[in-house]
């Protein structure tokens, strides 16, 4: 088993990490950050043990394709002992912080992806685990790297994103800042080889140039221009001819979908408003064991994969049966809520049992419920937003591109009965993706 790292190590943070429990009203808060979004079965068979025996067994799917167990009370140094010994800590406890970087759920079996980006997103993560400079950023500094995925989030902000590119033959890395592929034009590109030189160099040069409260990417490109950024990469950087990326958002993929291998599926199912128990996660894992290559992968929809399968029939029937949501025709798949008032002191209104009614009264519709401004649960802007104002009350807002923050604002104080009677008169192509 790896040591306990003692608690002195850790820095300051509201961020829970894999070795700070950070307090909630309905108890601590553990986040387990894994690499690409990949746990193997056995580690998720560890996880669910630890959140059954050291917490109240709830365990949620974040939009960083990370897990998190909530409900720990006085047994959080037993919990964090079961995580490590299952070999899901850092190398080391000041790692913990920087394991920011996204995948795409499907890398390395998607069907249009133009390389496999896990060898280089192991190269990139052990750079940030081992070179102390590296552990000087913000727990909330992100880095995404997706090599041409049909499935992938490209909605999410993060403080530099790598995208795959084909020019000419030749496959390239275009890259921003703080930014995301969906919305934003590249600023350059790289050669495949220089993805892990550019990662280094992007952050390397932010260190040294960030003050101590510019945590992130945007804060210091609201003082310095992109480019006497790029001027002083001093990396020989590409043009983006020829790049493009969606323009809109991905589907939602849930079921069943062909792999570049053959006679191979994976299987996509979401946790009801990205909350799953132990037994769920047993579920899945003793599937992944059966029916596919032993691994599961967290997806940034708040749900799982399982990679090559080969009876996907089985295995949608019986992750339904867990509880899991395979179809996006289920009233819950296209809803997000965060924990709201029931777990968090920010929570103005209980969002996940609103929710629940809500997907009765407005079924199809993709709506984000948030119980405060900082929208936890959703990193992107969803089609339908309802801000909490009060206990049962909502601000109605609807996604616009040329609107900061949840869009144009359409409603206010809504009740639930009020939010669902408004959408179900607004047609489903104006409201949702």
């Amino acid at each position: 088993m790896k040591p306990i790292p003692p608690s002195n190590t850790l820095r300051p943070s509201a961020c829970p990490g894999l070795l700070r429990i950070v307090q909630a009203l309905d108890g601590g808060i553990c986040r387990i950050k894994l690499a690409g979004g990949s746990i193997l079965a056995e580690q998720a068979l560890a996880v669910a043990d630890a959140a059954q025996a050291h917490a109240g067994g709830v365990i949620e799917a974040t939009n960083r394709a990370n897990l998190q167990i909530r409900g720990i009370g006085a047994e959080q140094d037993a919990l964090i002992a079961a995580l490590l010994a299952a070999d899901l800590g850092p190398r080391s406890a000041a790692g913990d912080d920087v394991r920011n970087l996204m995948l795409s759920p499907s890398a390395g079996i998607d069907c249009e992806m133009l390389f496999d980006t896990r060898p280089l997103a192991d190269e990139i993560l052990t750079t940030l685990e081992t070179h102390p400079r590296f552990h000087e950023l913000s727990a909330k500094f992100a880095v995404q790297l997706d090599g041409g995925e049909a499935l992938a989030m490209l909605e999410h902000h993060h403080d530099l994103w790598l995208s795959a590119f084909d020019a000419n033959g030749q496959t390239l890395l275009a890259f921003g800042l703080a930014g995301c592929p969906a919305q934003d034009a590249p600023l350059a590109a790289v050669p495949l080889a220089q993805g892990h030189a550019l990662v280094v160099a992007v952050l390397e040069l932010f260190l040294e140039l960030a003050r101590p409260d510019q945590t992130r990417m945007r804060h210091l490109l609201a003082e310095t221009s992109v480019d006497n950024f790029l001027r002083q990469l001093n990396l020989p950087l590409q043009p983006v001819d020829g790049f493009s990326r969606h323009s809109n958002p991905a589907p939602l993929h849930l079921g069943s979908y062909p792999q570049r291998q053959k006679n191979q599926v994976y299987v996509a199912a979401v946790a009801p408003l990205g909350r799953l128990d132990s037994a769920m996660l047993r579920g899945a894992a003793q599937l992944a064991v059966d029916h596919g290559d032993a691994t599961l992968r967290v997806t940034p929809w708040q749900g799982l994969l399982l990679p090559n399968i080969r009876d996907a029939t089985a295995v949608i029937e019986r992750l339904e049966r867990l509880g899991f949501l395979c179809s996006v025709d289920q009233p819950l798949a296209r809803l997000i809520a965060c924990t709201g008032s029931s777990g968090c002191a920010k929570g103005l209104a209980d969002t996940k049992t609103d929710a629940l009614q809500l997907a009765t009264l407005a079924p199809g519709h993709s709506v984000h419920l948030s119980g405060c401004p900082r929208s936890c649960a959703a990193a992107h802007t969803a089609p339908v937003t309802l801000l909490a104002v009060s206990p049962g009350h909502y601000d109605l807002y609807f996604r616009d591109a040329g609107q900061p923050g949840f869009g144009r604002l359409h409603a206010r104080t809504l009740s639930i009965e009020a939010a669902g009677a408004l959408l179900r008169a607004h047609p489903r192509s104006n409201t949702d993706d």
